[in-house]
């Protein structure tokens, strides 16, 4: 291509302090360097982890930045070195590295590799190249990386071992969603959970995530799906996924770990968190039967303070653990997932709620506040 090997000029959404809008700019993406890809991004979903770093309570995070990781391209160029990936394919970037040489890579145990069992936060910690230095330039100063991905940037750049090719008829504007928010829900049931034909499960948190967990629950063929949002707006789209009973904390006059306990007669096989936060958390796992019942956690709340639990919830044979991109080995997985969306075994569709050009993100920011989205997907 014309562009191979040289600096290509774009535009971006960069975070330049905590608190602040997106600044949409003109940056300078630079070639990528040894076992680099350099990709033009076709389509970029919203997820609540990009607006969880500009957060002011968020305070680890490097600025400027630039966010977004859950995006769907095409390859520009490849830098020394990449054999996997070739100008034209489409791919999709990983904030999951995958090498496939050590321990963890090779273990069946994880699907973590070295390269972010070193760091202390995934969301914050991949935010420079391995030569520890960016690939993006703006107003003269560099900018950082965000989760080795950077989709809110018409070009990226990424480490070869970030980075799935995907078929070559893949649909890029449905597709990205398997970049973070489908596979971490949808892997969560399905790997993590392991939930079984006829069980029960309750799934927290009815976004991006959760629904994906309701996905995974229904292909694994549960039973019964309880479904809980504070958005009582969400249950129709999780009836239609499967859910079989919904409820609204807010509407009940009990706890709803209670509540759930007395409609299943002792507590659900499974129980899946996918909002967060310490009162959600300890619910999930109140929830869960004696003797049996396990509680995946998935979501991040900003400012948590954290699970505290008795051990005696645990002596009595209930299990918890959590997920992360939902137990997917990452470059050997996205595209078995991609192939599967093709074959319908599961609905992305259902998930996207908005598709907007990137120039009005900020829109896509305000209806993800105000809770009328599961998933907008931008456009460039």
């Amino acid at each position: 291509m014309g562009t191979n090997s040289k600096t290509i000029k774009c535009k971006a959404a960069v975070a330049w302090e905590a608190g602040k809008p997106l600044s949409i700019e003109e940056v300078e993406v630079a070639p990528p360097k040894a076992h680099e890809v350099r990709i033009q991004i076709i389509a970029t979903a919203l997820c609540h982890t990009d607006a969880h770093i500009i957060n002011p309570k968020f305070k680890e995070v490097l600025f400027p930045v630039i966010p977004g990781h859950e995006g769907a391209g095409i390859v520009e160029s490849v830098g020394p070195g990449v054999t996997a990936f070739k100008p034209g394919d489409k791919v999709i970037p990983l904030y999951t590295p995958q090498c496939k040489k050590c321990k963890f890579c090779l273990s069946p145990l994880t699907n973590l590799c070295q390269k972010l069992s070193r760091v202390k936060n995934p969301i914050i910690d991949q935010e420079l190249m391995e030569d520890k230095t960016s690939r993006f330039t703006c107003k003269g100063k560099p900018v950082y990386h965000f989760m080795g991905t950077s989709t809110f940037s018409q070009y990226t750049v990424v480490s070869d071992i970030n980075l799935a090719k995907v078929d070559d008829d893949a649909n890029l504007k449905k597709v990205c969603l398997i970049g973070c928010g489908f596979s971490t829900g949808y892997g969560a049931a399905i790997n993590t959970a392991k939930v079984t034909p006829g069980s029960t499960c309750a799934i927290f948190g009815l976004g991006g995530v959760g629904l994906s967990a309701l996905i995974g629950c229904k292909v694994a063929g549960a039973s019964r799906i309880i479904a809980i949002d504070i958005n009582s707006e969400k249950f129709t789209r999780a009836k239609a996924l499967g859910a079989t009973d919904c409820l609204n904390p807010r509407d009940l006059d009990k706890p709803i770990q209670a509540v759930i306990i007395e409609m299943t007669n002792g507590g659900v096989d499974f129980a899946l968190d996918c909002a967060g936060g310490s009162e959600t958390m300890k619910a999930a796992l109140d929830c869960t039967i004696a003797g049996g019942g396990s509680c995946t956690l998935i979501g991040v709340a900003i400012g948590d303070k954290g699970l505290t639990i008795s051990p005696v919830e645990l002596i009595m044979g209930r299990t918890i653990n959590g997920t992360f991109f939902g137990g997917w080995k990452s470059i050997d997985s996205v595209p078995k997932l991609v192939t599967d969306y093709k074959n319908k075994k599961f609905n992305l569709d259902a998930l996207i709620t908005d598709t907007l050009p990137f120039d009005k993100i900020h829109e896509a920011f305000d209806l993800m506040y105000q809770g009328k989205s599961i998933r907008t997907v931008l456009t460039f």
